[in-house]
């Protein structure tokens, strides 16, 4: 199959190094220096180091020539550029389906990737989400990995699976797009708190009872949103915000720790010099959370630290001292 990979970012050049081997993948990035750069020494200096691009792997900075042979496309652009790069898309090639492997709310609206999808993109055209836990640099050295592709369109979801599962990279398939865009968009908030967590130290016990009460809240927003509460219990859920808050090569755990250090944010995000999904999808699931009034008491804390510049300790401080009620509720 001619898979077309856009963006890249480090989920995206680790997702073409491992389709390359059973695929011809086509590898796109709008920057022309950074494609030079990728070009002259096959590999992602800046955004995964160390391991080399396929000579199989074609790599261009035009849209058009990018898609021109494609039979599936791959969007692993920042949820920033998600909107623009579709229109374009659009204009170019209407037909072709879309798997969408970018996690988060897009900036003002609110709106999951399927969702800014339906406005932008054809109807009819076969779309599905790809999430799981799953940390770039693993998957780009093929060890084990699994992951969920999910669709409106079922036969769309399991055939497209099959086709980009490999003995390394295990793709199941499912129905609940709502569900896994929430889990895979939450999750970056939820380990900005383990973060914070894991920086005070606070020890295992609380790492845990963060991990689980923030589940609680994923599932609350999730179902409200339409999502279905055993997707909460799988790989786009649990799985995913296991490996968010508990992995070294998490961005959004890293970023919770040097809060707890006292650094400020602009320095952090300057240093860790990666999209890191968490900081903007907070301001959109706090906002959906007002909306619907659900307990979201993590998500809370993380936005007032960020945004309304609530001392760390104090945000801890406010939610310990919140009353516990029944936990199932």
């Amino acid at each position: 199959m001619n898979i077309t990979v856009l963006g890249a970012g480090a989920w995206g050049t680790a997702l073409a190094i491992s389709l390359s081997a059973y695929h011809r993948v086509t590898l796109w990035t709008r920057n022309t220096d950074h494609l030079a750069e990728l070009t002259e020494l096959r590999v992602n200096q800046r955004y995964l180091p160390e391991q080399p691009l396929p000579d199989s792997i074609y790599l261009t900075s035009v849209l058009g020539e990018a898609l021109e042979a494609a039979g599936l496309v791959l969007v692993v652009v920042p949820v920033s550029g998600l909107r623009a790069t579709l229109e374009q898309v659009a204009v170019l090639k209407q037909s072709l389906p879309l798997v969408l492997a970018c996690k988060g709310f897009e900036a003002g609206s609110a709106k999951l990737p399927c969702q800014v999808v339906e406005e932008v993109y054809p109807a009819g055209v076969a779309c599905g989400v790809l999430s799981g836990p799953s940390f770039a640099r693993e998957v780009a050295v093929g060890l084990p990995t699994a992951l969920t592709l999910a669709s409106h369109d079922e036969i769309f979801a399991r055939d497209t699976a099959g086709e980009i599962r490999n003995p390394n990279l295990r793709v199941y398939s499912g129905r609940d797009v709502v569900g896994v865009e929430i889990g895979g968009a939450l999750k970056n908030v939820i380990a900005i708190a383990a973060g914070i967590s894991d920086g005070v130290a606070f020890g295992n016990n609380a790492r845990a009872a963060l991990i689980t009460r923030g589940l609680a809240e994923i599932t609350r927003l999730g179902m409200a949103l339409g999502g279905c509460r055993e997707t909460f219990t799988g790989l786009t859920g649990v799985g995913d915000l296991i490996l968010t808050c508990t992995g070294n090569l998490s961005r959004n755990r890293q970023v919770g720790m040097m809060l707890a250090a006292g650094r400020q944010l602009a320095e952090i995000l300057l240093e860790i010099g990666h999209v890191t999904e968490g900081v903007y999808t907070v301001q959109e699931a706090y906002k959906l959370g007002q909306q619907l009034q659900i307990d979201m008491p993590v998500t809370q804390a993380i936005y007032s630290i960020l945004y309304e510049q609530i001392p760390v300790r104090q945000a801890i401080r406010d939610m310990l001292d919140r009353e516990p009620g029944s936990e199932l509720v």
